[in-house]
């Protein structure tokens, strides 16, 4: 048994309300159980109650145990002053105010019923992957597509706390927001965050001046990520190195990254040298690309942004001094859905949040437009039978086990309510 149960039941009056007394044999009759905030302080606000002949209008606390509420120190809390109703799962000591009149309390287990008891233990009871692996296939498929709409936004939000967070830090030059950004995901897991550091050490007013020139663009990029600190025998790695020092200095560009790109495990295409340099090509080729991307309003205008490959020398290099067959190394059609995926739908959605603006149909076709990830956890609802077909319906499911399923709050989602309700 968990109080989030206890909470359930009040707030959705998942019990025998007609004949309620208190452990004192009061009658009780629910008027409003109250706004269930889930803040600091008593469980409900607000709640109405007849409680014997007296009507009051206050707050109420709920416990597994009646003890609970010295356990949790609540006599010594100003905020439960005005508790009207103290609602346990089972009473074993009176709780009382502080000028000593005892806090009327309901015992619920009396007056829950052995269905819904069980529902809830048959949901909670431990399973190989999440609780309601036996159940979700069968919920109702218009709960289900609203509560997916809820999870996309919310995994959406989530992504959009660090968009927001740096453009505050970038004075909000939404160009510099994607840049930083893109940085962050051309790096994958394994580079993103060296990445998203080699961005931010450059001043977007510098990418911008020196967008003009690609090898600029490469030495800046390449030099930031410590990749041309290294004795070379190829003409062009040693302009790079000369481009590099001559910026630092026009631009007393002094701080160091620290760290270092990791090439262990990649393949080619993704090693750190090919991502920074198709980065440098993407804003040599692509002016205004901030005002360019928020305009694509679906997947292959988006492809087609990001139609790039590398400059010469790395067409034919993965690494300096290592010559090796000719290859554009444009970016991949999947590589490209990945950008689209975690950078340019959260920044969409936190630029549009910023203008006060509405883009919310906007953002789900887009996403229904791209194909659904493939990963484990999505691999998983499948074999439950819970399929995803597009990035809409994969970005929910990862919502859903990471934020949910993961904490046990099946009492918080709208798939265990339809399960506890049936």
């Amino acid at each position: 048994m968990k109080e989030d149960f206890l909470h359930h039941v009040w707030q959705f009056k998942k019990f025998d309300i007609a004949n309620l007394k208190t452990t004192k044999g009061e009658s009780i009759q629910i008027l409003n159980s109250g706004q269930y905030l889930q803040l600091a302080g008593p469980d409900f606000f607000n709640a109405q109650l007849i409680i014997g002949n007296q009507k009051w209008a206050g707050n109420v606390e709920i416990h597994l145990k009646s003890s609970d509420w010295y356990v949790h120190h609540h006599e010594k809390d100003s905020n439960y002053d005005s508790i009207i109703l103290h609602v346990v799962w089972e009473y074993d000591v009176p709780i009382f105010r502080k000028d000593n009149s005892e806090i009327p309390t309901l015992e619920l287990k009396e007056y829950v019923s052995l269905s819904d008891l069980h529902k809830y233990q048959s949901l909670i009871s431990q399973k190989s992957w999440i609780y309601c692996e036996n159940e979700i296939e069968n919920v109702d498929d218009f709960i289900f597509k609203n509560w997916q709409e809820r999870l996309f936004f919310e995994r959406l939000e989530r992504k959009s706390q660090l968009v927001f967070e740096l453009a505050k830090e970038l004075n909000h030059d939404w160009e510099a927001v994607l840049f930083c950004l893109l940085a962050k995901n051309f790096g994958l897991n394994t580079n993103g965050e060296m990445f998203y550091k080699i961005a931010k050490s450059i001043p977007f007013s510098v990418i911008r001046k020196e967008s003009y020139s690609l090898e600029s663009l490469e030495a800046l990029l390449l030099g930031q990520a410590n990749l041309l600190s290294y004795d070379f025998q190829d003409n062009y790695a040693k302009e790079l190195q000369k481009s590099y020092h001559y910026l630092i200095q026009k631009y007393q560009l002094y701080e160091k990254v620290e760290g270092s790109v990791a090439f262990f495990k990649h393949r080619p295409d993704n090693f750190p040298t090919i991502r920074l340099v198709q980065l440098a090509n993407l804003y040599f080729h692509r002016k205004n690309l901030f005002s360019l991307l928020m305009n694509c309003s679906v997947i292959n205008e988006l492809f087609q942004v990001f139609n790039l490959g590398v400059s010469e020398y790395w067409e034919t290099h993965y690494n300096f001094d290592k010559l090796s067959s000719k290859k554009r190394k444009k970016l991949s059609n999947s590589f490209i859905e990945l950008l689209v995926i975690n950078t340019i739908i959260p920044l969409r959605f936190a630029y549009a949040l910023s203008q006060k603006k509405e883009i919310t149909q906007e953002l789900i076709d887009l996403a229904i437009s791209i194909q659904s990830e493939k990963n484990v956890i999505i691999e998983k609802f499948h074999s439950f039978g819970v399929k995803s077909q597009n990035v809409y319906e994969s970005q929910a499911l990862l919502q859903l086990k990471k934020n949910y399923c993961d904490y046990k709050k099946c009492l918080d989602c709208a798939i265990g309510h339809f399960i506890l309700n049936k």
